[in-house]
C-alpha cells in the first residue's frame, strides 16, 4: 500500500505544482478567500468527494466516504489564506495581487490537502475510514478555524491532522513535536492617560510618552525575575501612538502587543501581573491607565499517539533518515488550536527548505519553498490517513 501511495503521489507531482503555482499567482487575505475556495471545490468535486462550500464564511469541506462502518471521521485540516506582503521572489509565477504573498506556504498547504485526497480518492474502497478535508480560511488573523468549528466542521470528527512548512527544515524531511508544538498567543492593549503641558515645563505635567517608556522597560525587566525561565513568556510591544506636537507633552499614548506562552497556568496569570506591573508605574506619577487584555488562541499541544501515528508513517514512506523530532517547541501561533477542544488531533513540519540557498524565514517577501516537499507532504499525510483507520480495525 506504501507503494501504491508513492506511485500515485508521484504520478501527481506535476499536477499538484501546477495547483500550487496556480495558488501562489492568485492569493487572497483572509475571509476573502472566494477564487481559491472555488478553485479547491472544484479540483475536490473532479475527483468524487461530497463538497460544500462557505463553512466558515469562506470555507470548504470535502469528504471521502471509505466505506468503514464507523459514523466518525477522520479530519485533516489545511489553510487557504495569504498575507498582506509585497512578494519579492522575481518567481515565474509570482504574485500577480500587488501587496498580497502566500508567505507563510498556506499555497503549499492547500495543495497537499488537494493531493492527498486525490491519492486517497484512489484508494477509497482500501481505507476502512471516512475522512473530511477542512480548507479553512483566515488562519492569519486566527480567526477562520473558530468560523469553521462555529459551522460544524467538527461534529462526528474522532481525531484531526494538519501540516505546516518549515523552511529551516531541508525539503524531503518531516518533523514532529510530541507535546506543546506552538505558544497561545494573546493581544494586548495598554493605554497611558497624563496631563498635556508645555514642553520646556514637564514639572507641570503628566509625561505619557515618558511613563509608556517605562512600563514598556518594566515589563521586559520583570518577566525575567518574575516567571519562571523554564515557562517561558514572550511581551512584545508592536504598536505605540500618541503625542500632538513636537513641543507638547503628550496626554495620552495608546500601546498595542502580542503575548506569548507556553503554559496554561502561566497565561492565566499573565493579565492580572501585567495590570499590576502598569498601575505601579502609573500611580506614583499621577498616571491612569487601561489595560485591556485580549485571551487569543491557545498554544497547539499534539496528542502523543496521533504525533506516533504521523512519525511512524513518515519514517516508512519517507526513511526514518528523514524524520525528525523537534525538542523545542515554537513561539509562533496556531489557530489548529481551536480544532483541539474538540478532538485529539497532531500537526507536522513540512520541510521545505531550499538546498545551498539562504531560506528566508516565513512572512518575508522574498520566502521560497522546494517544491518537491509537495509530494513529501501528500505521502506523508496520506499514509497517516490509512494507517489511522487500519489501527482502529485492528
Amino acid at each position: 500500500m506504501l507503494t501504491r501511495i508513492k506511485q500515485l503521489a508521484e504520478t501527481l507531482a506535476p499536477r499538484l505544482i501546477e495547483i500550487r503555482r496556480h495558488l501562489h499567482s492568485y492569493p487572497e487575505l483572509s475571509g476573502q478567500e472566494y477564487q481559491t475556495s472555488a478553485y479547491v471545490a472544484g479540483v475536490l468535486s473532479s475527483y468524487g468527494l461530497h463538497v460544500r462550500e462557505g463553512v466558515g464564511k469562506t470555507g470548504v469541506i470535502g469528504e471521502l466516504n471509505g466505506g468503514g462502518a464507523d459514523p466518525r471521521q477522520l479530519a485533516i485540516r489545511t489553510d487557504m489564506d495569504a498575507l498582506p506582503i509585497q512578494e519579492m521572489t522575481q518567481l515565474d509565477f509570482a504574485s500577480r495581487k500587488p501587496g498580497i504573498m502566500h508567505a507563510c506556504g498556506h499555497d503549499v498547504h492547500t495543495t497537499v490537502g488537494l493531493g492527498t485526497a486525490m491519492v486517497l480518492s484512489e484508494l477509497q474502497d482500501q481505507l476502512g475510514g471516512n475522512i473530511r478535508f477542512l480548507f479553512q480560511p483566515a488562519e492569519e488573523i486566527a480567526q477562520g478555524a473558530g468560523w469553521m468549528v462555529a459551522d460544524g466542521a467538527m461534529e462526528n470528527i474522532d481525531a484531526i491532522l494538519s501540516v505546516h512548512v518549515f523552511p529551516s527544515i531541508p525539503a524531503g524531511s518531516v518533523a514532529v513535536r510530541y507535546g506543546a508544538l506552538t505558544a497561545a498567543a494573546d493581544n494586548l492593549e495598554i493605554t497611558i492617560m497624563g496631563e498635556a503641558g508645555h514642553g520646556a515645563r514637564p514639572h507641570e505635567a503628566v509625561d505619557a510618552i515618558w511613563i509608556a517608556a517605562q512600563v514598556i522597560t518594566t515589563l521586559q525587566q520583570a518577566i525575567s525575575r518574575t516567571h519562571n525561565p523554564l515557562r517561558p513568556v514572550v511581551l512584545t510591544i508592536g504598536q505605540m501612538t500618541g503625542g500632538r506636537a513636537p513641543n507638547v507633552i503628550a496626554d495620552q499614548v495608546q500601546m498595542k502587543g502580542t503575548v506569548r506562552s507556553l503554559h496554561p497556568e502561566t497565561r492565566a496569570d499573565l493579565p492580572q501581573w501585567i495590570e499590576e506591573i502598569v498601575a505601579s508605574v502609573c500611580q506614583p506619577y499621577g498616571a491612569r491607565y487601561h489595560v485591556d487584555y485580549q485571551a487569543g488562541v491557545p498554544s497547539v499541544r499534539n496528542t502523543a499517539s496521533l504525533t506516533q501515528l504521523i512519525e511512524s508513517s513518515a519514517q516508512a514512506i519517507c526513511g526514518s533518515e528523514n524524520v525528525r523530532v523537534l525538542t523545542e517547541p515554537s513561539l509562533g501561533a496556531e489557530d489548529f488550536s481551536l480544532y483541539l477542544e474538540h478532538a485529539p488531533g497532531a500537526m507536522f513540519r513540512l520541510g521545505v527548505g531550499l538546498p545551498d540557498q539562504v531560506n528566508h524565514p516565513l512572512h518575508h517577501p522574498q520566502f521560497e519553498v522546494h517544491e518537491s516537499a509537495i509530494v513529501t507532504g501528500v505521502m506523508t499525510m496520506a499514509s497517516a490517513a490509512l494507517n489511522y483507520w487500519q489501527q482502529k480495525r485492528s
